[in-house]
């Protein structure tokens, strides 16, 4: 390595609710003034980075009020806001591991949405949705992501069909070996925006998905060889389609 060359700095990141513009003031809650303060011990003046998923990026300063305290100085936008635009990620409930495991993972794809279902199979039919808020939150922070997506409240399959909008391709992955391969699907809908959808362990019921190949903007795809996990498979089917649509060739910035 050229010893001239010094790796580049970035100051931490935080998701704040507040709105962002130069001079506000932000107020911090008790666990990002521990992650600030007692943690990373950030001291008076050092820089930090935040967004609200609106407003950009911007720089900011740290103040401490007290031991436990601290307040946010807003200096510059560092970046502009982005348009929300990824793909949908259309899953069923599944056990509180895997599913936490899957919505870190598509906030760091680049999902816009995360639309959960319930089906014969779900563990459950509910989920925390204060946890996850907090865990997509934290993977966007990670990822450097200016926004997180949004957690649609669980609903069942016939619900989420009867709002569906025509012009988002709904892909579905096929177990039976028969469907052809996702990246071939993409490639003749090149540029469609599309939602992948998991399903539950087990896969879903017989005849649950009857009928689902007869709309017209659904589509069935293989995976590949292997039989994958309802978390792997949303991360595969996430991956591929982000890779389809050149996500992997843009430059963060």
């Amino acid at each position: 390595m050229d010893p001239s060359h010094k790796p580049t700095y970035r100051p931490p990141r935080l998701f704040v609710e507040a709105n962002l513009a130069a001079g506000l003031e932000i107020a911090t809650d008790r666990e990002q003034a521990r992650y600030l303060l007692k943690v990373l011990r950030r001291q008076a003046g050092a820089p930090v980075l935040l967004f609200n998923g609106r407003d950009g990026e911007w720089l900011a300063s740290v103040e401490p009020l007290g031991r436990a305290d601290a307040k946010l100085v807003l200096k510059e936008q560092t970046r502009p806001q982005p348009l929300n635009d990824g793909p949908w990620l259309v899953f069923a409930v599944i056990k509180r591991g895997p599913m936490e495991l899957l919505a870190e993972k598509a906030t760091e794809l680049g999902a816009a949405k995360l639309l959960p279902i319930k089906t014969s199979r779900s563990q459950s039919e509910k989920i925390n949705e204060g946890r996850l808020y907090r865990i997509v939150h934290e993977a966007a922070e990670q990822s450097e992501r200016l926004n997180a997506p949004e957690i649609a409240t669980v609903q069942t399959l016939p619900e989420l069909l009867a709002n569906w909008p025509n012009d988002r391709l709904l892909i579905i992955g096929d177990e039976s070996g028969t469907a052809p391969p996702m990246l071939s699907v993409l490639a003749d809908n090149p540029g469609q925006p599309f939602a992948f959808m998991s399903g539950p362990e087990g896969g879903f019921a017989p005849g649950e998905l009857d009928g689902l190949g007869d709309l017209p903007f659904v589509a069935k795809v293989g995976l590949g060889p292997r039989v994958l996990r309802a978390e792997t498979a949303a991360i595969a089917g996430l991956t591929l389609g982000q890779a389809a649509l050149g996500d992997f060739k843009a430059s963060r910035g």
